[in-house]
């Protein structure tokens, strides 16, 4: 079975996860949100790619979810110790990353290249993908002004009003290769739009023009979960965007954001209920991914409610 997952960050890292292990080798593609990255000391840091890289190679921070695992933090007491900048927490080994990224970037090598290089050092079966080798900024116009996405998520920590939001460049960049390649693959039988903000982490993909077109023009069934659960977030700031722009955080609030993209929606057996009047298919489970396990299952779950579905 050829499957492409659409992720964000943090969340969509722990479905891609299930995927990565339930799947056989190489039959998982992960194209992922680059619309966070940004350029931090004069490194390329790509916050959603490394947190699936470091997730799928089983490296990532069990507590924080981002980073890695048993990091030293030398750097940045040295930084701290010079009277620079601390706001964005680079670890050691992290920095190694992103110092060897902008190096082979500086070579001429494309973010795709770089990527395919770190998950085969890492030894992750699964590509992948950046949505684009191309820049795309995603900015928060708040009620203090316009800000870069890292300094209203991390700098500030979501503390502005967010009055909308905008994708820089999104509408000239075009879609990375192996993005592309994998999404027209004769062999796909399912997109899973994984439980990531769908405002902050699905929205700039959907942004770039050829990339929704594909995903329009698709063959295969594509399943959204929803990221919310009993009518609230998991974590970061999802509830706060929906309620700060006026959408219900419910199911419907979800379908409506994907309507005319999506064959079928997931959602958390809390908002079975809720979800009676989506005129899509929607199937009901536990979608709380606490252990690896849930992460297992969910991904078992979806991939049978993919297969239950239609091609188009």
């Amino acid at each position: 079975m050829s499957v492409v997952a659409i992720s964000g960050g943090v969340g969509g890292a722990k479905l891609a996860l299930g995927l990565d292990r339930t799947l056989s080798a190489g039959e998982l593609s992960v194209v992922v949100n680059t619309g966070d990255d940004f350029d931090h000391f004069g490194l390329k840091v790509c916050p959603d790619l490394d947190t699936v890289l470091y997730t799928l190679a089983g490296m990532a921070d069990p507590i924080q979810g981002w980073g890695r695992r048993d990091e030293t933090w030398t750097m940045m007491q040295t930084f701290a110790a010079l009277g620079e900048e601390t706001w964005f927490k680079l670890g050691d080994a992290d920095t190694a990353l992103h110092v060897a990224r902008t190096h082979r970037l500086n070579q001429g090598a494309t973010l795709s290249d770089v990527m395919e290089h770190f998950r085969t050092q890492f030894g992750v079966a699964s590509r992948i993908l950046p949505m684009t080798d191309d820049r795309v900024e995603t900015r928060i116009e708040t009620d203090e002004g316009d800000l870069a996405f890292q300094d209203y998520f991390v700098r500030r920590r979501c503390a502005p009003r967010a009055l909308s939001i905008r994708f820089v460049d999104a509408a000239t960049a075009l879609p990375a290769s192996g993005a592309l390649a994998a999404l027209s693959s004769p062999a796909l039988e399912a997109i899973v739009l994984c439980p990531s903000n769908p405002y902050l982490s699905i929205d700039p993909l959907l942004a770039i023009v050829r990339l929704r077109e594909s995903l329009e023009n698709r063959a295969a069934p594509l399943i959204a979960v929803s990221p919310l659960i009993g009518g609230r977030a998991v974590k970061g700031p999802t509830a706060k965007i929906m309620q700060e722009l006026g959408i219900p955080m419910t199911p419907t609030s979800v379908y409506e954001h994907y309507q005319g993209l999506i064959d079928a929606l997931v959602v958390d057996s809390a908002d079975a209920d809720a979800a009676n009047h989506i005129p899509v298919p929607v199937f009901s489970t536990a979608t709380l991914m606490s252990s690896l396990e849930d992460r297992l299952r969910l991904a078992r779950f979806v991939l049978d409610c993919a297969r239950s579905l239609p091609r188009r």
